[in-house]
C-alpha cells in the first residue's frame, strides 16, 4: 500500500475497486497506531428495494472488512460532516461523490425532481450546487486529517442520450476536476489496479 496522502481523490468505473481501495487504505491506516480512528461518510440513499439491498451488502461486506471503521449516513451536507468529524487522528472517507451530485441535481424525493435544465455547455454545473461544492472544496483543504473521496469516471463512454443525462455527465466531469485541483493526490483505478494521475504513489 503506497504512504497515506493528505488528500486522495479516487476515480473510476463501476466494479473498478474505487471502494475496496479506499477501504485497504482505511485499515492501513487504523493498523498504524491505536489512537487512529475511521469514518466512513455514506451519500447513498436506498429510494428503492434494490437499492436497499445493495446498501445493506455493502454495510456487512465493509463490517467484515473494516471493523473499526464507523459510519455515517450523509446525503447532501458533505462539507458540514466532513468538517465535523475530521480530526488529526481520524480518516476520512466519503462514498461516494457521484451520488452526493445525483443527490443535489436529481433529488428522488421531490415531485419534478431534476434541477438539469438550468445547467449549460458553459457552465455545466448547476446553480443549485455550486455553493455546496465550494463548501466542499473548501472542507478539503482545511480537513486537519487524512481524507479520502470515492467518484465515478464516466465520460469515456459514448456520448449519451438525452439532454439531462449529458448535463449530468458534464457536471461530474466539472466536480471531478475541481476536487482533482485541491486534493494531494488522484488515483484512477481500472480492473482493481491503481494509477496515480496526481502526487507521490
Amino acid at each position: 500500500m503506497s504512504s497515506m496522502a493528505r488528500s486522495e481523490l479516487i476515480l473510476g468505473g463501476q466494479k473498478s475497486g474505487k471502494s475496496r481501495r479506499a477501504e485497504l487504505l482505511a485499515c492501513d491506516w487504523l493498523a498504524r497506531s491505536a489512537d487512529h480512528r475511521a469514518v466512513l461518510i455514506a451519500t447513498a440513499q436506498a429510494w428503492d428495494a434494490e437499492m436497499r439491498q445493495r446498501i445493506a451488502r455493502h454495510q456487512s461486506d465493509r463490517a467484515q472488512r473494516v471493523p473499526g471503521m464507523l459510519t455515517v449516513e450523509e446525503p447532501t451536507q458533505l462539507a458540514q460532516v466532513v468538517a465535523q468529524h475530521s480530526r488529526a487522528d481520524t480518516l476520512i472517507v466519503v462514498d461516494c461523490l457521484t451520488l452526493w451530485l445525483t443527490n443535489w441535481l436529481m433529488p428522488a424525493h421531490e415531485s419534478n425532481p431534476s434541477r438539469l435544465e438550468n445547467c449549460d455547455q458553459n457552465e455545466p454545473l448547476a446553480p443549485v450546487c455550486q455553493a455546496p461544492t465550494a463548501l466542499l472544496l473548501e472542507a478539503i483543504q482545511q480537513a486537519p486529517g487524512p481524507l479520502i473521496l470515492v467518484g465515478n469516471e464516466i465520460g469515456l463512454g459514448v456520448i449519451p442520450l438525452g439532454r439531462e443525462v449529458r448535463a449530468f455527465v458534464d457536471a461530474l466531469g466539472l466536480l471531478n476536476q475541481q476536487v482533482a485541483g485541491v486534493c494531494q493526490r488522484v488515483t484512477l483505478m481500472a480492473a482493481g489496479l491503481p494509477l496515480t494521475l496526481k502526487g507521490a504513489a
